[in-house]
């Protein structure tokens, strides 16, 4: 039985075989994900996950500890019934999605069959970040300028900005403040997707993330900056989209119809 839960914001979905779990980037919430059920198709469930604080749960006190919203989203995720699942996250989210799976993993329980990082450096090889959580507003808004990842009219909206920067403060927080911790090997495939022109990205730290799988990994390439996710969302979306066609919950199925005919 799935259970209804305030952490995932999904469309209705016609025949599923397999849940996406979908983690956004500091400042975005589950909205950044609304397209994709279209585009993924009948098969793959879009789950967005929604922090406290965040779009609908702009009520609620956001969590400081990405550890401890780790913990949360893997009980979710356990908790929403047998189908497979997979992760796709970007830049915050992709973190998030990395300790979500060793989470599941250090407490048995169910593993995404494969896992999408997205506009971050590996998590061991991440060093000399700024701690935007801590500067003042004026100057936090600055800083989000040089990302391109907020629109220009928001930012020069005092009123909106006084909403949206507790949430966008307490994301660069869970970034900012994260201390990766050396443990086994995840046995999931990875794909790690990169903008050719990511300024916050450094092309050699991304081979770093080789480092945490046993099985597979490949590196996927963009055109665009941080934000390629957006400014390439088709080419993204194709990528996930091959990349999960070939996973055993869907050729195992192809197999079987071959076999039928």
């Amino acid at each position: 039985m799935m259970m209804a839960t305030s952490w995932l914001v999904r469309s209705p979905c016609a025949a599923p075989r397999l849940r996406l779990f979908c983690f956004s980037y500091a400042g975005g919430s589950a909205g950044a994900y609304a397209q994709w059920q279209q585009q993924l198709g009948p098969h793959v469930e879009v789950c967005a996950v929604q922090l406290p604080g965040r779009g609908a749960r702009m009520g609620e006190t956001p969590l400081t500890s990405l550890a401890q919203v780790a913990s949360a989203v893997a009980d979710v995720i356990a908790r929403q019934g047998p189908l497979p699942y997979a992760c796709f996250g970007h830049s915050l989210g992709a973190l998030l999605a990395f300790e979500v799976a060793r989470c599941s993993h250090r407490l048995r329980l169910p593993l995404p069959l494969h896992l999408f990082v997205s506009g971050s450096d590996a998590p061991a090889a991440r060093s000399g970040l700024r701690q935007l959580h801590l500067l003042p507003d004026a100057q936090l808004i600055d800083a989000l300028r040089q990302y391109n990842g907020t629109p220009a009219e928001l930012l020069e909206h005092r009123e909106l900005m006084a909403l949206v920067l507790p949430a966008i403060r307490a994301d660069f927080g869970l970034v900012e403040t994260y201390a990766y911790q050396p443990w086994l090997r995840l046995p999931v495939p990875l794909t790690v997707l990169a903008g050719r022109d990511d300024e916050h990205v450094a092309g050699a730290r991304l081979a770093e993330w080789d480092r945490e799988t046993a099985r597979d990994s490949r590196i996927a390439w963009f055109d665009g900056g941080h934000f390629f996710v957006n400014e390439q969302r088709a080419a993204v979306l194709e990528c996930v989209a091959s990349t999960l066609r070939q996973l055993p919950v869907f050729t195992l199925e192809r197999g079987t119809e071959r076999m039928a005919s």
